[in-house]
């Protein structure tokens, strides 16, 4: 009996030969995964140290889900064993799975033995998860998601190209306004926000772009002849918000003030050595421009009894 991280053990019942009990095997003790394994039970959800028996076998989900043989597998064990097998046509490669995992993980600033802590699983198994095309069991991907603080839906990207917000509203929600230091946690250092501006046209335009804040000031880079540009030496609005589709919840945070475009070339300087991405649009934008906010308020939509 061989296996690899993501196999499912399954245990006969000896009188009738269907399954009476099956988990998801999370470790592994010998490179050329011959037994003892360590399971995660999927009935119990606690992970025990098993030496199988005659009435046990092994199920190579990866395999079975795309059709494929599973005699190809590289007997390496650990994080290092993978499916060979492409993912069925017209499917999403299983591997984005561990790439959006790996993404939200450094994000947070988590390292991988704590997610792997708080998803109650083997670091080697979340390395193989992150590492390698495996399409992990649901109950896997919420452990995941709670211990990375996001959605089950999050990291299989479902909805990538649907609009935030088409869940059921909470049956008692409560909406409170955020204080100007909660708004300032809320903006954080940088990701992506909208500014509303009056374009060189006269019309109004609402576009994204990629922020940081440098010294409570929000900065972000275009090209001089962008629709983003037209917010220079105007007062503008700036949004940035957060949805939770599971659980309905949410925030907003809104900042007002002066747009100028940054000229002095030592400030031009350090805030490119210290921009956290490029623009997500590409192309030549070296303008930057700083909005110091006036006004900061925000929204939260939470449960009633929060």
């Amino acid at each position: 009996m061989r296996a690899h991280l993501g196999d499912q053990l399954v245990i006969e019942s000896p009188a009738t030969g269907a399954a009476r009990r099956d988990g998801e095997i999370v470790g592994l003790h010998h490179d050329d995964g011959t037994p003892p394994y360590d399971v995660r039970w999927s009935d119990t959800d606690e992970v025990t140290l098993v030496f199988p028996g005659p009435d046990a076998h092994i199920r190579h989900l990866e395999h079975e889900q795309s059709g494929a043989t599973h005699a190809q597998r590289p007997e390496t064990g650990g994080a290092e064993a993978v499916s060979a097998a492409a993912p069925p046509a017209g499917t999403t490669n299983p591997g984005d799975i561990g790439r959006r995992v790996a993404v939200e993980r450094r994000r947070q600033g988590i390292s991988r033995e704590e997610a792997a802590r708080r998803a109650r699983m083997s670091p080697d198994y979340l390395a193989y998860l992150e590492e390698q095309p495996a399409d992990p069991p649901l109950a896997t991907l919420i452990r995941l998601a709670d211990a990375l603080g996001t959605t089950v839906a999050a990291l299989r990207g479902g909805g990538m190209d649907l609009p935030p917000g088409q869940g059921y509203a909470l049956l008692h929600p409560q909406l409170r306004d955020l204080d100007p230091e909660e708004c300032r946690s809320l903006l954080s250092t940088h990701g992506v926000g909208r500014i509303a501006v009056t374009t060189f046209d006269g019309r109004p335009a609402v576009v994204p772009i990629n922020y940081d804040v440098v010294d409570e000031a929000i900065v972000f880079r275009t090209a001089p002849d962008s629709v983003a540009a037209a917010a220079a030496e105007t007062d503008i609005a700036f949004e940035v918000d957060h949805v939770d589709e599971a659980l309905s919840q949410g925030w907003s945070v809104l900042a007002v003030g002066r747009a100028s475009v940054v000229t002095d070339p030592e400030a031009v300087r350090r805030l490119t050595q210290h921009a956290h991405t490029t623009p997500w649009a590409g192309g030549e934008r070296e303008m930057w421009v700083s909005i110091r906010p006036t006004s900061l308020t925000g929204r939260r939509i939470t449960p009633a009894d929060q």
